[in-house]
């Protein structure tokens, strides 16, 4: 049976104050031990409805391609970013996870007049209304969530294809044993998050860790935003 769709009860609260531009962020990826944090930030028409439309990880990956292009197609507006590995490892998880959120809010074409976001407050974030379990409460977090994994979960498979011994296509990048098994023998890439459990173990010169290139800045080129007319 397939999960309910995420209401749009938030978003009608601000149309009906007078708010024109309701976006949702939310992100994927705050939790793996590789890869890059990506947020987006959907921005939906007055009354616009996906059916389907839910927390990410609710939804078979067909499903959240299916949605995902619908999404992008058919929303008001919408920005894609992420936070490298190594910003991850330089600010820590959460924060990493907020630097994603303010960089796919710049790629919009506009300034919401009502931003919600899933989860507790964010530090550093302009002026914003938290939803907590906003992928399921809340229709624009939702989309944002969806394009967010889908987007994640596409960069993954693609540097799986250039470490293919890490299986990250399957597991994203997340504490799996066949991950693990990996780390032990083949040790960390420059896209591992070296200070996450289950990666320390291994050492990595410093060469090698400033070997890697940023997810965001090589891998997001040409997803980033759209707007609808």
């Amino acid at each position: 049976m397939a999960p309910p769709t995420a209401p749009l009860l938030f978003e009608e609260e601000g149309w009906a104050a007078g708010c024109q531009r309701v976006v949702g962020v939310d992100e994927v990826g705050y939790g793996p031990v590789a890869g890059p944090v990506v947020a987006a930030a959907v921005a939906l028409r007055r009354g616009q409805r996906f059916e389907g439309a839910v927390d990410s990880k609710l939804l078979s990956a067909k499903r959240r391609e299916e949605l995902a292009g619908i999404i992008q197609k058919q929303c008001l507006a919408y920005g894609v970013a992420a936070a490298s590995c190594r910003e991850i490892e330089r600010l820590n998880a959460r924060n990493a996870a907020a630097l994603a959120m303010r960089r796919a809010l710049r790629h919009l074409p506009f300034e919401p007049d009502l931003l919600l976001v899933d989860g507790n407050r964010v530090p550093g974030l302009r002026e914003h209304t938290p939803v907590v379990g906003g992928d399921l409460r809340c229709h624009s977090i939702a989309c944002a969530s969806i394009v967010a994994k889908v987007t994640r979960d596409r960069l993954m498979r693609r540097l799986g294809r250039r470490y293919p011994e890490y299986g990250w296509e399957s597991n994203k990048g997340y504490r799996t044993a066949e991950h693990r098994a990996a780390i032990r023998e083949f040790g960390p890439t420059p896209h591992h998050r070296r200070t996450f459990a289950g990666v320390l173990q291994v050492e990595l010169s410093l060469d090698e860790a400033e070997s890697g290139v940023s997810a965001e800045d090589t891998s997001l080129r040409g997803e980033a935003t759209s707007v609808r007319a």
